[in-house]
């Protein structure tokens, strides 16, 4: 398995903070600048941006500040040898929490869009105010029994262009330089995990409301305190890069299969 985070600072963690803090501000305002200014240029080419500044912007901060990246889990690991095994953990480890994770909560995508969602739309439009106007609108969602016209275009994006940069961004840059402000020294499950494990969710969360905000993006927090568990339990971001993939393409095609978005 791929080596953790150093364990003792060797910079203070003013500096530390500060360091996570601009790059991860720099970076999204980036890739916040190229969504809104040059998505749909050149069929969308500029946007290759976005998996490669989650990918190298650590690298390159980590070379400036004198530090090691390869101390770091900041790349996949290759298929021979150990590297074999960590795949195999990791396909393991993120078939469990799909076994664990998945009937619950697609149970609970049905109940919200069916049934708790118009419920509390409808109280706030008996309140009256501008919420009515968005209750008009908002009806229970049943299953349309719709798939996505390209499936494997689907997981081939969450898992190369989100789910895989993402995670070695926010989990193995984030979370452990965070751990070296915050020593870990909760047990949960078989990993050891820390403050950093929490602010790393808080900030994946909020992240993508930079990026583009959406009112339920909070909601990100729960599926990432298990992708920063993953990375503690494993020392690597693998496992939580196919758990990442699965929850996203899972999203995806929900919001299809209930007529949220459509096939194509």
């Amino acid at each position: 398995m791929s080596a953790g985070p150093p364990g003792t600072a060797s910079a203070p963690r003013r500096r530390l903070l500060l360091e996570v803090g601009l790059t991860t501000l720099i970076v999204l305002g980036i890739i916040r600048l190229v969504v809104d200014g040059l998505a749909g240029v050149l069929w969308d080419l500029p946007l290759v941006v976005v998996p490669v500044l989650f990918m190298w912007a650590p690298v390159l901060v980590l070379r400036w500040r004198g530090d090691d990246p390869d101390r770091y889990p900041l790349a996949l690991p290759g298929f021979g040898g150990q590297d074999a095994a960590e795949w195999r953990e990791a396909l393991r480890l993120c078939a469990w929490a799909i076994l664990l994770v998945g009937p619950p909560y697609i149970a609970l995508y049905h109940l919200w869009h069916t049934a708790i969602f118009p419920w509390i739309l409808g109280g706030l439009c008996d309140l009256g105010g501008p919420t009515c106007a968005m209750a008009r609108f908002q009806t229970a969602v049943g299953p349309a029994w719709r798939l996505p016209a390209e499936p494997l275009q689907l997981v081939a994006y969450h898992v190369l262009f989100v789910a895989i940069p993402e995670e070695l961004y926010y989990r193995g840059y984030v979370q452990s330089r965070l751990d070296e402000v915050w020593t870990p020294r909760w047990r949960i499950g078989g990993a050891l995990l820390g403050p950093g494990w929490l602010v790393t969710c808080v900030v994946f969360a909020l992240g993508h409301s930079v990026v583009s905000f959406q009112w339920w993006h909070l909601a990100i927090v729960f599926p990432s305190l298990v992708f920063g568990w993953m990375r503690a339990r494993t020392g690597g971001v693998l496992a939580g890069a196919f758990f990442h993939a699965w929850c996203n393409v899972t999203v995806g095609i929900l919001d299809v299969v209930y007529g949220l978005q459509p096939p194509g």
